[in-house]
């Protein structure tokens, strides 16, 4: 999962680089670096500072950022350094300048919202997170004032009006301005004075809704445990009287507990269900305002779909192929329910993480317990650091920390450091649990890469966050398949903000369409689910994400709703996914994914379908193939969204796949043939 800024991102500049970067042909070194394995199989212990760590520095270096107060500090510097490239960027003539300033413009903004946008979510001191919330509120308001601005829109269009110049820019060049002036038309520039401010005032009030809509879906919900049998009171987590209810407890082998956490952790609440309706409305009426159809129509400009007739098609040819599959499957949970539960066999929405579980161990005769101790969180890291290594000449180190770097004691940062092309930037592994750490896998963007002014390049900064179990004592933690899958999962959308080296910082990395955005990371779990890489059993496609897909295309489309949010639930569920709908239950209000992926959540199903396509034709017969992971950084990595997200899976497959092509390929690794390819090899 990606958080943060995305935009699109420009074709990569490997050779600029800065800090600590070797020369061509020779390796970076730094004595503060160790091997990546120990540092996370090393009991968790503190981690070792570096020998500066007695001069107290920032969160992620950044001076300011020693105390709460910094934020403040920060933001002003963000804002009046933006008002001054205005004011350069409307005085500047037409010409590759303007470009260069409007990225700059961007960069100190998003250095400042990015960092605040994990922080304000991820940091232990609830000081640091509500000084971070302030700060995203005003730098979003100030990007959606420079986003309809006209006088900083005209320097632009001047730009692209000047027929000479464009030309005589690189390809990379001309699709920034392209993609600036797109933010602009979108916001609603061509619109009036008055519809402008509306446009402003609605784009923060959708910034509003959608962090109380996040913070309201993470909610635990209590009851009186008295209500509940007392031998299960165990599993929840008890405040006095009250069980607190955090999750769906989904692979509890107790078929009551998850009946009672998914019964009363979906409970509908009022005011969440008010946020989530007048989040849905205020995004249609920005759309119709700027000139658009549905939010959706809106949304997905500029990505692989184009529009939500594709993705419509996309869903409705998918579910049709699945529909058959998926009644088998659900037939065999219902037979094995009936062994482990006779009086009740009936197959319910709580059930069916658990026994498609228990289905796939049975069916490829794995017990989690036999290979779980042979992967430690360690091992796993140091697979990943070999897989790079051989794929694309990339090593990862443990690098030693100041006091001050990190919110907490067992964050980990990691220097990405290319054979030839020295460093490549920083990951910061925030892998283990919490108190008041959201429960989600995510990489975040704190800062991206760009050409400088002076020639140097600023290396991208990322985070990625877990919600690993800490282990026990004198023993490393041990992962899970899901677990491991995650981690690939997320090292794939690192890797792609690494080696997306653009020159501009708006279009770095993960910052390109989000249905390409997803490509990476999901490849990484074919790479996590080869033999030949970690010895891994194949992990089948979930057909529950079609029903999420086209729940969230509904509820982006045509306004107002025919019905309400939970009575097109229940329709979409019993129809897509086969289910029948839980009385007094209400899911949309736990879907954290309408915030950042609104009308989006079809992406990880197509891009699940190209990388599927990518991994059987460039690296299911040989996953360390050297000549075919540079082609994959050359083609898919290094533009990030500087270049059309179409073009760049034709580049890599030397074809564009129809709606036709993605669907099989999404069937296809559900045939038997090559789940038995994977397993028996």
């Amino acid at each position: 999962m990606l958080a943060g800024c995305r935009r699109a991102l420009p074709a990569a500049l490997s050779r600029a680089l800065q800090g600590r970067a070797a020369g061509p042909g020779r390796r970076a070194v730094s004595t503060s670096w160790s091997p990546v394995g120990a540092a996370f199989d090393a009991k968790q212990q503190q981690q070792p500072r570096s020998s500066a760590a007695s001069r107290e520095t920032g969160l992620f270096g950044v001076p300011e950022l020693s105390c709460p107060e910094g934020f403040q500090e920060a933001q002003d510097k963000a804002l009046q350094e933006s008002e001054q490239l205005v004011q350069k960027a409307c005085s500047a003539p037409p010409g590759p300048e303007t470009v260069m300033i409007f990225d700059q413009l961007s960069d100190s903004l998003c250095r400042v919202a990015d960092l605040a946008d994990f922080v304000k979510i991820a940091h232990p001191d609830f000081a640091f997170r509500e000084a971070a919330e302030e700060a995203c509120r005003n730098i979003g308001t100030m990007v959606e004032k420079l986003n309809t601005d006209v006088e900083l829109c005209q320097s632009l269009r001047r730009l692209l009006a000047d027929e000479v110049v464009m030309n005589s820019l690189d390809p990379e060049t001309r699709r920034v301005a392209e993609l600036f002036m797109f933010d602009f038309e979108i916001s609603g520039i061509h619109l009036d004075e008055e519809k402008r401010k509306k446009a402003v005032n609605l784009n923060v009030k959708i910034l509003d809704l959608c962090n109380e809509f996040l913070t309201g879906a993470h909610l635990p919900n209590k009851i009186d445990k008295h209500v509940l049998p007392e031998h299960i009171w165990s599993n929840f987590s008890a405040e006095g009287n009250y069980l607190q209810i955090a999750g769906l407890h989904a692979d509890c082998p107790d078929d009551l507990v998850r009946e009672a956490a998914y019964k009363i952790f979906l409970h509908p609440n009022a005011e969440q269900l008010s946020r989530l309706e007048e989040l849905l409305a205020s995004r249609n009426s920005l759309a119709q305002l700027v000139g658009y159809d549905t939010f959706a129509h809106r949304a997905l400009q500029g990505t692989m779909a184009k529009n939500p007739e594709t993705v419509r098609e996309f869903l409705e040819k998918l579910s049709d192929q699945l529909s058959k599959r998926t009644q088998k499957d659900f037939e065999i949970m219902t037979k094995m329910k009936m062994k482990l539960n006779p009086q009740n066999s009936k197959l319910m929405p709580w059930d069916h993480p658990y026994y498609s579980g228990l289905l796939r161990a049975e069916r490829y005769n794995i017990d989690p317990g036999l290979y779980c101790p042979f992967f430690s969180l360690g091992a796993c890291m140091e697979g990943l650091n070999s897989l790079f290594s051989q794929l694309l000449g990339i090593s990862l180190y443990a690098e030693q920390t100041q006091r001050g770097e990190v919110w907490s004691e067992d964050v980990r940062k990691l220097a990405v450091v290319h054979e030839t092309e020295g460093m490549l930037g920083y990951i910061y592994c925030d892998f283990f649990q919490r108190p008041d750490k959201p429960h989600q896998d995510c990489h975040f963007t704190v800062r991206g890469g760009r050409l400088k002014e002076n020639g140097e390049y600023q290396l991208p900064v990322v985070v990625l966050m877990l919600s690993l179990p800490h282990s026990a004592r004198g023993a490393p933690t041990l992962l899970s398949p899901g677990m491991m899958e995650n981690l690939f999962h997320e090292m794939g959308h690192a890797m792609h903000s690494m080696l997306g080296r653009t020159r501009y910082q708006h279009v770095t990395g993960t910052r390109c369409a989000t249905d390409f955005a997803e490509v990476p990371s999901i490849l990484m779990e074919y790479f996590a689910n080869d033999y030949r890489v970690v010895n891994q059993f194949a992990r089948h496609y979930k057909t529950g994400q079609v029903f999420y897909a086209a729940l969230d295309q509904i509820y982006h489309g045509k306004h107002p709703l025919k019905k309400s949010t939970t009575e097109i639930l229940k329709e979409t569920q019993e129809k897509v996914y086969g289910l029948p709908y839980v009385p007094n239950t209400a899911w949309q209000l736990r879907f954290s994914h309408l915030v950042g992926y609104g009308a989006k959540y079809y992406s990880y199903l197509m891009s699940r379908a190209v990388a599927s396509m990518v991994w059987k034709q460039c690296f299911a017969q040989d996953p360390f193939d050297r000549a075919m992971g540079e082609r994959y950084r050359r083609e898919m990595l290094a533009h990030g969204g500087g270049k059309e997200p179409i073009l760049m899976v034709q580049g890599m497959l030397q074809k564009s796949p129809s709606v036709e092509d993605l669907v099989d390929a999404l069937v296809s690794d559900l045939d038997q043939d090559f789940e038995t390819f994977i397993m028996d090899s």
